[in-house]
Parts: C-alpha cells; structure tokens; sequence
C-alpha cells in the first residue's frame, strides 16, 4: 500500500527529478551536501561523477531499505537473505508517478577507487510508495 492516493505536490518526486538531471548533466563542482544539491560532486577519489546514488525507503518499511535482485533471474529473491541482493539505486527514468531505478551492487574489486557497479536488473516504482529516500556520496559508475 502506498502512503498517498494523490501525488500531486510530492517533495520526493521533486528531488528524484533533480537526481536525474543531475546525472544526465554530470558536473565536477561540488556543493551542499544535500539530495537535492544543483551539482554532482566531485572527490578525492572522483573528479568526474554521473551517479547519485538512493536507499529507497517505503511506507511501513520499519526503517528497512527497500532491496532488490542484481540479476534479472525470476527465481531470485531478497526475502530473508540478502545474497545477491542490494539496496542502492540509481535514477534511470522518471515518468509521471514512476521512476525507473537501476539495482547497483557493491563493486567485487576491493582495489577500485569506485565503490558501485552497474547490473542489468531495473524495476519501475511508484514514487506515491517512497517515504523517504537517503543520498549516497556521489560517484562515478561505469557503463550507465
């Protein structure tokens, strides 16, 4: 269930929508550091970013991030484990009600200065579901 029946006014989708033009127009400049800050920040370990990485939380979630699969098997589940599994996200599209997010997973090379790599696994929410979200440090993200 999600937490309202009228999207109109929706501060999440606001910021959601920010996220995507911001990747879409990757800066170096840093800001604030905030969601919802006019640029993509660059780093010590990242002069050039093109993602903001999101925790998504739901409505009712308890504090529990939202996770999903980092693959497109049908059989794969995030219920009870988190094996193959990941609650960071990035802003792949936003239509009306609903952004398309991309499930990134923690990179395997433990010598990358990059902490994200991309799957192929996506999923469509309705943004009315989200109850709030939580900005990650900005980074870059290979073949997005």
């Amino acid at each position: 269930m999600c937490c309202k029946d009228n999207h109109e006014n929706n501060s999440l989708a606001e910021i959601l929508s920010v996220i995507l033009v911001l990747q879409q127009n990757a800066c170096v400049d840093s800001c604030l550091d905030s969601c919802d800050r006019p640029m993509l920040g660059g780093g010590p370990t990242c002069l050039v970013c093109n993602t903001r990485p999101v925790m998504l939380y739901t409505c009712g979630s308890n504090g529990t991030p939202w996770s999903m699969p980092t693959s497109k098997d049908s059989t794969a589940s995030c219920s009870g484990t988190m094996a193959g599994c990941s609650t960071v996200f990035r802003v792949e599209k936003i239509e009306g009600d609903c952004c398309t997010f991309r499930v990134l997973q923690d990179n395997p090379d433990t010598t990358s200065l990059y902490p994200y790599v991309t799957t192929n696994s996506v999923f469509t929410m309705d943004i009315g579901c989200l109850c709030s979200i939580r900005c990650l440090t900005d980074t870059f993200v290979e073949c997005v």
